[in-house]
């Protein structure tokens, strides 16, 4: 009536890999890593102490666990127990929790990145990438630490401000007393602290230890004891600590305290529904055929500052870059342009305007100077009432990252009679403009290679491309908050992210 059921009974076969189909993806990435080369794991082994378990195990146990949503070092340990098709990738060998993670962390701290370009190789050998068209875009993905432990630029600006205001006060009263008692106080030194405009905790620290031994000589001195004790317990502490802030937020506007790389931004994933922001990261991916050719990891919320050192990353990694690079417009702008053009590479690049300017609202907008007419030889622009606006003086900005962006200012003779002039301006005066002229004329560049067959096809095949990247990590892999905390870390763990992810795409089988 039934089949022979029996747990005393030995069963054969005793093998594994007879219940593991041929096409299981488990011997997709078995084989991926199979076929490095052993040398690659040197640098991560100096040598000494006892045997490791072998590089090539582990990083198959953690690539085959992140293309199962198994992300916890801990639920890897357990899966490599209990699971048959991680039993036989791990040829039986159980490492516990903290080998994992050390290994996933440290050991392949600078070896990731090799192990990836590797594997790219042998897809681009395979033909399911060809490493030409290198669609570009960013997405944000919540740190590991406290959402309401954060620390705010501008906050520690205005506190500091305010703190160096009472230290400059304090000091000057404590001159005043000197004067009046003792006549001008010969060194010159305090002096210089109190009335600096910035004072800082060097300097502070000095000026306590003056006044802490002219407070030996004159014990019984109330105010001047009050002083240092106000000094020493409380304005030199906080002014250590904003310093810190400080050196901590470099060129950023905040950060978390519990993970001092992760940079407060504005998600979609808002646990709360308000819109608040929440400690992040943004990851810049470039696909090909929805395959990862490069990562990295950026503590800037916006794209546009993220688009040259991704680019140079990779470039550092494959040795050149990419024919051809297809992005959005939030990398639009002109430092971007002018680093492809340098770099000669193919510009499919979206600006702020693109799709604005195919309106009826913005091509009837006089105000715009995307409707006037420019005079190249003469170097004036013309307005939509006839007006001249004539060249009159140039500027420089410099950005953050050292491009500089000249402008050229033009002004008209007389708008006081003009009867478009409420269309055209609020200014009181006569309209005055400042333009780019580099950049207008990067604008015409990507706006031909846009509206061109080739260019909108690739435009559009963006679309497809790094967004299903995203939706694929995020929500099939539900991977929405990184485990470990700090940059280095955090780029570890989107380099294993990437790795999981092509081979995923690999067990798929589609080619180019």
């Amino acid at each position: 009536m039934y089949i022979q059921y029996s747990m005393d009974q030995l069963c054969l076969p005793m093998d594994l890999e007879e219940d593991i189909p041929a096409n299981h993806l488990v011997r997709v990435v078995n084989a991926a890593v199979n076929r490095l080369d052993d040398a690659i794991f040197d640098a991560a082994y100096p040598g000494g102490g006892r045997d490791s378990y072998h590089p090539k195990m582990l990083t198959k146990v953690i690539i085959y666990a992140y293309t199962q949503r198994i992300y916890s070092s801990r639920q890897i340990a357990k899966a490599v127990r209990e699971n048959i098709m991680f039993m036989w990738i791990a040829g039986r060998q159980r490492p516990d929790f903290r080998t994992i993670n050390r290994f996933r962390s440290e050991r392949m701290k600078t070896v990731l990145e090799t192990v990836f370009t590797a594997v790219l190789h042998f897809l681009a050998e395979e033909n399911y990438v060809q490493l030409e068209h290198y669609f570009v875009d960013g997405t944000k993905i919540e740190a590991n630490a406290n959402r309401y432990t954060f620390v705010w630029g501008k906050a520690v600006v205005k506190h500091k401000a305010k703190l160096q205001e009472k230290v400059q006060t304090l000091f000057a009263t404590i001159e005043e007393a000197e004067k009046q008692e003792e006549g001008v106080h010969k060194g010159r030194d305090l002096l210089e602290v109190g009335e600096s405009a910035a004072v800082t905790s060097e300097k502070l620290e000095q000026a306590v230890r003056q006044l802490e031994e002219r407070l030996q000589e004159k014990p019984k001195d109330k105010p001047l004891k009050k002083a240092v004790r106000a000094l020493r317990k409380d304005l030199l502490p906080r002014l250590q600590r904003y310093e810190t802030h400080q050196a901590i937020l470099g060129t950023r506007n905040s950060y978390s305290k519990t993970d001092h790389d992760a940079t407060f931004m504005r998600m979609k994933e808002d646990h709360m529904g308000n819109g608040q922001l929440k400690p992040g990261y943004n990851v810049q991916v470039g696909t090909e055929n929805q395959f990862i050719l490069g990562y990295s990891v950026h503590q800037r919320p916006t794209d546009t500052r993220c688009l040259i050192p991704h680019l140079e990353k990779i470039k550092a990694q494959l040795g050149k870059l990419p024919s051809t690079v297809i992005a959005d417009a939030g990398y639009g702008g002109e430092e971007n342009y002018d680093y492809l053009e340098q770099s000669e590479v193919e510009a499919i690049v979206k600006y702020s305007t693109y799709h604005r300017e195919t309106s009826k609202a913005w091509q009837n907008d006089i105000s715009k100077i995307d409707n006037w007419s420019h005079d190249s030889e003469s170097d004036t622009w013309t307005c939509a009432a006839g007006q001249t606006l004539h060249f009159r003086r140039t500027s420089k900005v410099t950005t953050e990252s050292g491009y500089e962006i000249e402008y050229r200012h033009y002004r008209s003779t007389s708008c006081e009679d003009c009867p478009l002039k409420s269309q055209c301006t609020k200014a009181q005066g006569n309209r005055e403009i400042r333009v780019s002229m580099k950049y207008m004329q990067l604008k015409n560049q990507a706006r031909q290679k846009l509206r061109s067959a080739e260019g909108y096809a690739l435009a559009v095949q963006r679309m497809i491309e790094p967004e299903p990247v995203f939706g694929d990590i995020k929500n099939n892999r539900g991977f929405r908050r990184f485990l470990l905390r700090g940059l280095p870390k955090v780029s570890l763990e989107v380099g294993w992210l990437s790795l999981a992810h092509n081979l995923l795409k690999k067990a798929d089988g589609k080619r180019i």
